[in-house]
């Protein structure tokens, strides 16, 4: 049982154990403190999002949705590996959960199964919102994990607990089944051994972002929709078709490498986003051919870089 960290102390322990930290607006004061107190702190949650694409993932947890405002949890862990801070204090994460999981939690005993929901969680457990599907099929990429790892032994290290202090969402609350994936119990046996070496280890390199090439871009825009079939004349195709679905602008049966028509329309509800109104004609600003600022917006949403 602990008082929570400072935001600042939160961050520093998380960049401190090797993580990327992405701070996401005023993020220090964005919190449900107004519903309950934030703390004592007892342990770590981890969480899957049932989501697919970074942007839209760590938007949905910052902001929340109807009948549920954000945040939904402190930190967004997406599949590069970067940890995003969306909130800080009581946020919706946890809800509620079993009494003798959490007496377990903070004796550091092997948690019983969760049979009840009488206990506030949100007050008593930071929260990590992991990007995944939680199908059961959507991978869990070693950088992700990794990420996981880290930052839950980040939190434990700040506050000397040890790895029984980190529980899933499913470990807590009846009905609930994430993270759904890979075990909790194998997560434990990675943070013990993290937590088991006297200093955090080396930083984790930056994750590697693909590369879009606008003029190869524009020239299988102008190019492929006349073309039968569906060759695959650019590959940086797929990666722009990939963020136009995730934006919802593009039907994801459409995602073929192809920069075909479909493509050409779909961009176009991309460039009437950010500037509505826009011509929709050949050489109007939202014609579906890509610009270089509208490319570079969709690659920061994305996760991904634009070259000349």
């Amino acid at each position: 049982m602990a008082s929570p960290m400072t935001a600042s102390q939160f961050a520093k322990a998380l960049r401190d154990e090797g993580l990327v930290v992405v701070e996401v607006g005023d993020w220090e004061h964005h919190n449900r403190n107004s519903k309950g107190p934030f703390g004592p702190v007892n342990g770590v949650m981890i969480h899957h999002t049932v989501t697919k694409g970074s942007a839209k993932t760590v938007d949905i947890c910052r902001k929340g949705y109807s009948g549920l405002p954000g945040p939904l949890c402190h930190g967004v862990i997406t599949k590069d590996g970067r940890v995003h801070l969306v909130g800080y204090g009581r946020a919706n994460h946890a809800g509620l959960g079993d009494d003798d999981v959490l007496r377990a939690v903070i004796d550091e005993k092997t948690a019983p199964a969760d049979n009840e929901a009488n206990t506030d969680g949100n007050r008593h457990f930071y929260g990590f919102e992991c990007e995944n599907l939680g199908d059961g099929d959507d991978p869990w990429p070693a950088a992700q994990l990794e990420a996981i790892e880290r930052a839950a032994a980040a939190i434990c290290r700040h506050h000397g607990w040890n790895e029984r202090s980190v529980i899933g969402h499913l470990e807590w609350q009846p009905g609930k089944v994430d993270p759904r994936g890979f075990t909790m119990a194998s997560m434990r046996t990675r943070i013990a051994g993290r937590l088991g070496s006297k200093k955090p280890a080396a930083p984790l390199p930056p994750p590697k972002r693909p590369v879009v090439d606008l003029s190869e871009l524009v020239k299988a825009a102008r190019t492929n929709p006349s073309m039968t079939g569906t060759p695959v004349t650019y590959a940086g195709t797929r990666i722009v078709e990939a963020a136009l679905v995730d934006e919802g602008v593009l039907a994801k049966p459409r995602l073929d490498g192809h920069f075909g028509s479909d493509t050409v329309t779909a961009y176009s509800r991309w460039q009437l986003k950010l500037y509505p109104g826009a011509s929709t004609k050949p050489g109007g600003a939202a014609d579906g051919i890509p610009g270089k600022t509208s490319l570079v917006r969709l690659g920061q949403r994305h996760g991904f870089d634009v070259r000349n």
